[in-house]
């Protein structure tokens, strides 16, 4: 096996051509690899963030006629022992409602929650660039759209017209930009208290909504969390089954990122064995006169396999690094107007690991043909021919 080893290594220096034709071969495999698949999961990362990064993934809404769920902390109390994948549980009352301003009244939709809860979902503090989140009675946030579309600036009043016919009136105290022109747009951010008052529910709320460590298991969690509740006029809803369209655009990405990948890496796997096969063409004389010395057809056959194993590893190494310079230079050429990447690069460890191996074994097993006709060649016939 070592004398294998030499002789291989031997060969891959006398044809440098050959050697460093194969090496960027792998090396352009890995790296289109590498720089595809990070793109591809960049991408789909920064969509799910966009989309549902902060926003409810399971959300519980009654089914009654009133719409709304009493003896709540119930509610709570079942979905916090549901699963312990359920995170950032929330409960909320929503209900719509007309802003009346100078100029205009507009419908708008009134959100209460506990801010602290809240804000592990939706980011409220994080997002308000003006003022602060509402900490009384009677205090509300609104967006900066709605800001700009109503004239309202901090420290105005908000006269608020209740579904009932009556008004009162709201302290701004913060405004808001997350991000969404609808929701910019549209909410107005209160209290709990607040919000019970506008809609006239007594001590009840509208919804409870929660996020889940991970996005995709959503569906699974809100069917288990289903049959844990106790209270019978309640739906589980999640965000998988109302976003069914960004799914499929989420799968055909991925689906089309892999058959690239795979394609790249049959490039590759045929590339090197189609080399190394003529390569023992090349060598066969010198490869009958080491079997004519002695050499066994096992030691030829590894001649080979060490060929493409040492090329494999070289190609994978500098594949990976020309993949980490091609995500570099798109981060730098293809940004957005404020300079942050259009895609967002995602770095996996485990993605860069495996298209190492993955390299590393197309080498290998491409060299496994060229190795077979090592093997099966005649010493004598070779050196007789020439």
């Amino acid at each position: 096996m070592r004398l294998a080893f030499k002789i291989a290594l031997r060969f891959l220096k006398s044809g440098r051509g050959q050697t460093i034709l194969i090496v960027l071969g792998i090396s352009v495999g890995v790296a289109v690899q590498l720089f595809i698949g990070s793109l591809i999961q960049g991408l789909q990362i920064n969509l799910l963030e966009t989309t549902i990064g902060s926003s409810s993934h399971i959300t519980i809404n009654p089914t009654n006629e009133e719409k709304t769920i009493d003896n709540y902390d119930r509610v709570l109390y079942e979905t916090n022992i549901s699963s312990p994948e359920i995170i950032n549980i929330s409960p909320a009352v929503d209900g719509p409602s007309n802003l009346d301003y100078e100029e205009d009244i507009v419908q708008v939709l009134i959100r209460g929650f506990n801010i602290e809860d809240a804000d592990k979902i939706y980011k409220i503090n994080s997002n308000i660039y003006e003022g602060r989140a509402p900490e009384r009675k009677d205090e509300v946030i609104i967006g900066k759209d709605l800001a700009l579309k109503s004239g309202l600036k901090l420290g105005d009043d908000a006269v608020i017209i209740t579904p009932g016919g009556g008004s009162l009136k709201l302290n701004i105290v913060g405004l808001y930009d997350l991000k969404v022109a609808s929701i910019n747009e549209t909410w107005l951010i209160t209290s709990m208290e607040t919000a019970q008052d506008i809609l006239s529910i007594d001590d009840k709320i509208t919804s409870v909504e929660m996020q889940v460590k991970e996005e995709f298991d959503a569906d699974i969690i809100a069917k288990d969390l289903s049959y844990t509740l106790s209270q019978e006029d309640l739906k589980v809803d999640n965000w998988k089954d109302q976003n069914q369209s960004l799914l499929s655009g989420l799968n055909g990405q991925s689906v089309s990122s892999v058959m690239i990948q795979v394609f790249v890496l049959v490039a590759v796997l045929l590339g090197i064995s189609s080399v190394l096969a003529i390569s023992v063409v090349q060598r066969s004389r010198q490869l009958g006169i080491l079997k004519a010395m002695g050499i066994q057809d096992r030691d030829a056959s590894l001649i080979f396999v060490f060929q493409g194993l040492m090329l494999g590893v070289i190609g994978a190494f500098l594949g990976i690094a020309l993949g980490f310079g091609l995500l570099i230079m798109f981060t730098k050429f293809a940004v957005n107007p404020d300079g942050s990447p259009v895609v967002p690069i995602y770095i996996n460890n485990g993605f860069i690991a495996l298209s190492g191996l993955f390299a590393l074994l197309s080498a290998t097993i491409a060299s496994l043909i060229p190795a077979r006709i090592s093997s099966k060649l005649n010493p004598i016939e070779v050196i007789k021919n020439g």
